[in-house]
């Protein structure tokens, strides 16, 4: 059994969500939104996105984790804000030593729903088939917690594709 968090990254509400993965099989452990007061200044919301994301690998303990990766909108500053976010949600998690990996949405997307093009209403409605029991608040822990799945399914594919290796 591992344990294997995802978080989608935002300035104002940063997604975050644990699951525990045996074999095939996914388990809901925890999920939900960090939120920052967008009247704070943008360095104490980026402490504060760090803080929380800290407290919560401390508290749930991830082997791993996997962020989803930002597109560029037609605001460069709300991009820019984005992008800062995105760096404290790669940064926190290598900080306390776990491997990160990165996914477009996408691929998070398919691995999920089994298209790219999927909305968001059919993302949470998949995550919360794959993960009985889960109950999502909001769109960022299921986005963050479809980051998870995607991760559970690509890291599986990549330790059989290592095995075969090893065996050939």
């Amino acid at each position: 059994m591992i344990r294997l968090m995802g978080i989608d990254p935002g300035l104002r509400f940063m997604g975050w969500g644990m699951i525990d993965v045996e074999g095939n099989r996914l388990k809901h452990v925890a999920s939900g939104v960090i939120g920052t007061d967008g009247a704070e200044s943008v360095p104490l919301r980026l402490c504060e996105l760090h803080g929380a994301l800290q407290k919560l690998i401390r508290e749930y303990a991830p082997a791993e984790a996997a962020v989803e990766e930002t597109y560029v909108n037609r605001n460069g500053s709300s991009t820019l804000k984005l992008g800062y976010a995105r760096g404290v949600a790669l940064l926190t998690p290598a900080y306390e030593g776990l491997p990160v990996a990165e996914y477009g949405a996408m691929m998070v997307k398919k691995s999920v729903v089994g298209t790219g093009s999927a909305t968001k209403e059919q993302v949470t409605m998949m995550v919360k088939r794959l993960l009985p029991g889960a109950i999502i608040h909001r769109a960022d822990a299921s986005d963050a917690l479809a980051v998870a799945i995607c991760h559970a399914h690509h890291r599986a594919s990549a330790q059989h594709v290592a095995a075969g290796k090893r065996m050939a």
